[in-house]
């Protein structure tokens, strides 16, 4: 099948929906499928306001036509609702085309914090955003419900995965030469320093042992001051974060908005425990009703001591259930062709593994 991923998420950006993709699209090359990605890459672009980082295409419209009008796809997915995302949306409109969209991100809580755009107002235009979509895939069921109560229509439950080689389980938490031996237990987050993501809960707290922080954003120059005694580390390479992970005794992940979470799989498939907010993310990679590979507490601080008593290998066993091969089938599955040419083709082609939506 020959699948056009539009997003305004891809690398050199380093977030989890950018990780998200770039393992989707190696499962879906793996499978057999055609994916060809539409990415701010392909585009001239400027800096996302009050975001750095993160680069956005400016006026994509035509670029972005000829190259599906050239492409010619069996199915069409747009994965965020930046501007190529609006530029695909008013495409398939156009042209009457059937396409899937996925909500990644809670941008309208972002908006809210960084803007003080109201949270209705960010609502109404996302949901304005996706009520064409033949499909929006959620990573979460609590997410799911969040968005139909919101009048969102045509949600699809779709999990993610993690890559179980690359972040490899470790029996004892090891020594990362770059922190150097640090009073231990030591407490990670990992992740966008930016103003969703809540990382003063987890800096404010009284905790034994150090605290580190891997990752860059918005607000890293002000946390970095007004917190001198936490370890920064900054950006990393993937192969690299995962000798960070296994280096730590409690993965953090203060987060109260996260749609899903990937970095708590990635710390968990390492052998560390996650402490974290009985919140949506949270919920779905830990599962409910009892946490498997950490603990989930109101209180931040009492989440992260409970955490240093679960064993290395539960927290490890709780990551092998997430597997990117059944995550990327469940995402073929809630694919719609194009057009009524389309979905013959693929229904001769993928019987068993496309389904197309009402």
């Amino acid at each position: 099948m020959k699948i056009a991923l539009i997003t305004d998420a891809w690398q050199p950006q380093v977030n989890g929906v950018v990780t998200t993709l770039v393992e989707l699209v190696r499962e879906l090359t793996l499978a057999g499928h055609r994916v060809d990605v539409i990415h701010p890459g392909h585009f001239q672009t400027r800096p996302c306001p009050g975001y750095d980082g993160i680069d956005l295409a400016v006026r994509p419209r035509h670029e972005l036509t000829m190259r599906l009008d050239l492409l010619q796809p069996d199915a069409i997915h747009i994965a965020t609702e930046g501007p190529l995302g609006w530029a695909a949306r008013s495409y398939c409109l156009k042209r009457k085309l059937r396409f899937t969209t996925a909500f990644h991100t809670r941008f309208p809580e972002i908006l809210n914090a960084a803007l003080k755009v109201p949270l209705a107002l960010g609502y109404a235009l996302f949901r304005h955003f996706h009520r064409p979509s033949s499909g929006v895939m959620v990573p979460t069921q609590g997410v799911l419900r969040m968005l139909q109560a919101r009048g969102f229509r045509n949600l699809r439950a779709w999990t993610h995965g993690v890559d179980t080689a690359l972040f490899r389980h470790r029996d004892e938490p090891q020594v990362y030469g770059p922190m150097g031996k640090l009073p231990r237990p030591v407490a990670l987050f990992v992740g966008r320093v930016s103003y969703e993501k809540n990382i003063e809960a987890f800096l404010k707290l009284d905790l034994p042992g150090s605290k580190v922080v891997c990752g860059v954003g918005p607000v890293l120059a002000n946390l970095r001051e007004r917190y001198p005694d936490v370890h920064w580390l900054g950006l990393l390479p993937r192969d690299e974060l995962a000798d960070v992970y296994a280096a730590a005794d409690v993965f953090v992940f203060p987060s109260r908005s996260e749609t899903f979470g990937l970095v708590m799989l990635e710390a968990m498939a390492c052998g560390t425990p996650v402490a974290a907010y009985p919140v949506d993310g949270p919920l779905e990679v830990l599962g409910q009703p009892e946490a498997r590979g950490g603990v989930l507490h109101d209180d931040l601080r009492s989440a992260c001591l409970g955490a240093l008593a679960i064993p290395r290998h539960d927290a490890r066993s709780r990551a092998l259930a997430f597997s990117w091969a059944e995550a990327t089938q469940l995402f073929v599955s809630h694919l719609v062709p194009v057009s009524q040419t389309c979905h013959q083709t693929l229904e001769h082609c993928h019987p068993s593994v496309i389904r197309v939506s009402s």
